[in-house]
């Protein structure tokens, strides 16, 4: 039945339109090709009769070069130093890619060099990165494909006047600061030189950006070979998930379970829990990737949807997860379909640490499917020497209904190719789940509309009064900051 749903909605066909180019992100009538990203075969990939692969070779050589220059340290800062603290400044998938990949890699990573993320507009943030680092040996990277994003560019801005401060030239910029942006004028303008500008397309959505230009981070900390595998790792799972069957493809079957335990099940919330701390930032990088390209109510044909569609995505590593919400997953009222992630080699083989972790990877997937009959606790109390009476009382309480839903994902290794597709195929998952609910997963008109309240909202705040009418909560926290601000 759930492999004649994705027949249904012609899956084969519009994977087919997603390799070869087609628009299908309707709404923003663009492509939808990061699989052009990691395209490590020869095919060429067509949109308006151009190959872009062509440009994507180009960029990716650019971001070799230049990697190459500061992890060398030919690539010297203002003042002659080289550079030892790399700070990407963007937010979304211009921040919780690259960062989820350099922490998940951090094995990899370049000995001298450090990688640092700011990307809330909280003045703290910035702050204490800034606190964390010389200028004189810091290399900043911008990453905005308009070089307009608010948030992006008064943390740039920020920079921009720190570094002028200190070395009291403006052309100090061109040493220290780079951009991914297609905004040409606006990087000049900033004091970027634009040989330091690298480009991505608009048919890169934001949360599938960390394997274009927006990846320059990782490839400065982990370098270019092992960018390379990353991108190879996702190459791997977009080749099985365009060809091969549907009941022995992954993010098929990885889709069709979502789409089973949410529409037939009334699972609201999906859980990611990865038992590997360097995966810590993994949960948080699907959220966006997930809940921004199914958190959608209108289907395709522009009328609203009568079924739920995206889940509320959550999770944190483990075994932390099980001393704060497994309680829940175990006894509670919500059926919460998980996945479990480990590695059966460890980068960190101390003593006994990765048998114990892995361990409770194993027993707690079993736990959820199994539980704990009223025998089974009943006898275990009974050997604890309980008495009749204790053991009554406490049995409705220490009973476990299971038959709770996981998947287990065992990986030989946290490598970047391993990691690559592992992404790709979370990737995927998202694209035939949108398929079966009937919208578009790749576009994000929900993030609009507070935007441009926030920009009204300034103006009042700036000014110090009110200037635009507003409900009557809004009217009243806006006055009562104007009140006490002063």
């Amino acid at each position: 039945m759930l492999l004649q749903a994705v027949t249904e909605v012609d899956l084969p066909g519009y994977i087919e339109k997603m390799f070869s180019g087609k628009r299908i992100n309707f709404t923003e009538n663009r492509p939808v090709l990061h699989v052009a990203l990691r395209n490590r075969s020869e095919r060429p990939i067509y949109v308006d009769g151009k190959d872009v692969m062509v440009d994507v070779k180009r960029v990716l050589e650019k971001m070799k070069n230049f990697a190459e220059a500061v992890r060398s340290k030919r690539w010297k800062g203002y003042s002659g130093k080289p550079i030892k603290d790399i700070v990407n400044i963007g937010i979304g998938g211009s921040d919780l890619g690259p960062r989820m990949v350099t922490h998940a890699l951090k094995p990899y990573g370049h000995k001298e060099l450090n990688v640092h993320f700011v990307s809330n507009v909280d003045g703290t943030d910035i702050a204490e990165v800034l606190k964390a680092i010389e200028l004189d040996s810091t290399l900043f990277i911008i990453s905005s494909k308009t070089f307009t994003t608010k948030e992006t560019l008064t943390n740039a801005h920020t920079v921009r006047k720190q570094l002028i401060d200190y070395f009291g030239d403006p052309k100090a910029i061109e040493k220290h600061v780079v951009a991914i942006s297609t905004n040409e004028k606006a990087v000049k303008d900033f004091g970027i030189s634009p040989e330091n500008m690298f480009e991505f397309w608009d048919w890169v959505g934001g949360r599938y950006s960390l394997w274009s230009a927006i990846g320059l981070s990782i490839v400065l900390y982990i370098g270019m070979d092992q960018f390379e595998e990353l991108l190879y790792g996702a190459y791997l799972v977009d080749e099985h998930f365009r060809n091969s069957p549907l009941e022995k493809n992954i993010p098929v079957i990885m889709g069709l379970l979502g789409f089973w335990y949410g529409n037939f099940f009334g699972a609201q919330t999906y859980g990611i829990f990865p038992y590997d701390q360097y995966l810590e930032l993994f949960p948080v990088y699907l959220q966006q990737l997930d809940m921004e390209s199914n958190g959608k109510r209108i289907r395709r044909n522009g009328t609203v949807v009568t079924y739920p569609t995206g889940p509320i995505l959550w999770g944190n590593p483990c075994t932390n997860g099980q001393h704060s919400f497994f309680q829940l997953l175990h006894q509670g009222t919500h059926l919460i379909p998980s996945d479990f992630i480990a590695p059966i080699q460890t980068h960190n083989p101390i003593g006994n640490h990765h048998l114990i972790l892995l361990s409770n990877f194993f027993a707690q997937t079993e736990a959820l499917m199994k539980g704990k009959t009223e025998q089974e606790a009943k006898e275990e109390m009974q050997k604890a020497k309980l008495n009749p009476e204790a053991i009554e009382k406490l049995l409705p309480h220490r009973t476990f209904p299971g038959n709770r839903p996981s998947n287990s994902f065992l990986i030989q290794k946290i490598t970047p190719r391993t990691l690559g597709s592992l992404i790709a195929f979370y990737e995927h998952k998202v694209f035939v789940e949108g398929l079966l609910w009937d919208i578009n997963s790749f576009d994000q008109w929900g993030v609009e509309l507070g935007k441009q309240l926030a920009t009204r909202v300034e103006e009042e705040l700036t000014a110090g009064s009110l200037l635009y009418e507003h409900d009557a909560s809004t009217k009243g926290l806006i006055e009562f900051y104007l009140k006490h601000s002063k």
